[in-house]
């Protein structure tokens, strides 16, 4: 029997497996929070599945998404960066990553961890919509709006509203998951 799964996925070997497993789970670990931070502020303005083929190049260029390692990042490691074809190669977005290292680091300070402060924007419980279809999911909401503008205050780029909101797909802060995919009841 086949199972059902949300629209947006199917027929991409790779989609359907990041579907499958990891999109809309629970994150509380900083270091994958970060790690999908990064993917999501390179995918603006991009299709997802771009940055996912990318993504093991990512990982290789960017330390393991080492995040203090990031924030220290000088001039050479920048420029090696944008001379590598194996990433998306946006000169403003690879200033960002550094920089949101950096704010990220902060807030660890402030907050204990960024999933403390994350988190909190939800009330620390994932919000369980009800998706018919994919294509009727919100591309925003108030708590993304309240998150985007947050975090824009305390010095991150490339988290617009959007971004945020496909953030927290990711991470199931919100289950997008279709109410008759296999994975709504699952995550």
């Amino acid at each position: 029997m086949t199972k059902h799964r949300c629209g947006w996925c199917i027929g991409d070997a790779l989609y359907e497996a990041y579907h499958d497993q990891e999109w809309g789970v629970p994150i509380y670990d900083d270091a994958t929070i970060f790690e999908f931070l990064i993917l999501e502020t390179f995918q603006a303005g991009l299709s997802w599945i771009t940055v996912l083929r990318k993504r093991e190049n990512f990982k290789k260029a960017f330390d393991n998404f080492n995040y203090k390692k990031i924030a220290n990042y000088k001039q050479p490691k920048i420029d090696s960066l944008l001379q590598d074809a194996g990433i998306i190669r946006n000169k403003l977005k690879i200033h960002a990553t550094v920089s949101n290292a950096q704010a990220f680091i902060k807030i660890q300070d402030e907050f204990g961890s960024f999933s403390k402060y994350i988190w909190a924007f939800v009330d620390h419980k994932p919000i369980k919509n009800k998706i018919k279809n994919y294509k009727d999911a919100p591309a925003t909401t108030a708590i993304s709006d309240a998150l985007s503008k947050d975090l824009k205050k305390r010095g991150f780029k490339f988290v617009g509203s959007t971004v945020i909101y496909a953030h927290m797909q990711a991470t199931g802060m919100v289950n997008d998951h279709e109410i008759n995919c296999f994975r709504y009841n699952e995550v």
